[in-house]
C-alpha cells in the first residue's frame, strides 16, 4: 500500500511543494532592447491579418529566424531585438488595416471567432477584406508554397470544403 507522505528529491531531503500561484518575472529588460508595446490582439485577428504581415514584415521575420538559427534555439535574449522588431511591424499592419478596412476586417476575424479559425468558413467576409487591403495598404495575400500554375485556394470561386457551396 503506498504511503501518503511527501516524496523527497532523491537521497536530499528537497520537499517537493507545487502551489497554484502565478509567478512574475519582474526584473526589467535591459536598457539595449527596445521597448515595443504588446499587440493586444487575440487569435482571431492575428488570423486575420497573418499573411498580411507576413507580406509586410518578411524581411523582419526573416533576421529573427536567422538570429534564431544561428543561436541554436538558445538565444532568447540575443534575438530579442530583431523580435521587437517583428512585434512593432506586426503592430503597424493591426494599425493600418483597423484605420483603413476595420469593417471588413471585423467581419472577417469574427467568423473565424465563430467558425474554429477554419479559414475555409469564412471565405465570403476574407473576399472583402483582401480587396480593401490591396486597394487602401497596396498588400496581397499570397499562400507560400502554392505552385505558379495553381490558383491560390482564397481565389477560387467554388471551395472543395463548403459550407455555403461558394
Amino acid at each position: 500500500m503506498p504511503s501518503r507522505e511527501p516524496r523527497y528529491a532523491h537521497s536530499q531531503k528537497a520537499l517537493f511543494i507545487f502551489n497554484q500561484h502565478l509567478l512574475f518575472d519582474t526584473t526589467p529588460l535591459p536598457d539595449s532592447i527596445p521597448k515595443v508595446n504588446e499587440l493586444g490582439a487575440s487569435s482571431a485577428p492575428l488570423m486575420s491579418a497573418s499573411y498580411f504581415i507576413g507580406a509586410r514584415c518578411r524581411a523582419y521575420n526573416d533576421d529573427y529566424m536567422k538570429c534564431k538559427t544561428e543561436a541554436y534555439g538558445k538565444g532568447a535574449m540575443d534575438c530579442m531585438k530583431e523580435g521587437r522588431k517583428v512585434t512593432r511591424c506586426a503592430g503597424s499592419v493591426i494599425d493600418d488595416i483597423n484605420k483603413n478596412c476595420l469593417e471588413q476586417f471585423r467581419l472577417h476575424w469574427q467568423c473565424l471567432e465563430k467558425n474554429n479559425q477554419q479559414m475555409w468558413q469564412c471565405r465570403n467576409s476574407e473576399r472583402p477584406l483582401n480587396a480593401c487591403v490591396f486597394e487602401k495598404l497596396k498588400l496581397e495575400k499570397t499562400i507560400p508554397g502554392t505552385p505558379a500554375n495553381e490558383e491560390q485556394v482564397h481565389l477560387r470561386r467554388r471551395q472543395i470544403y463548403s459550407h455555403y457551396g461558394t
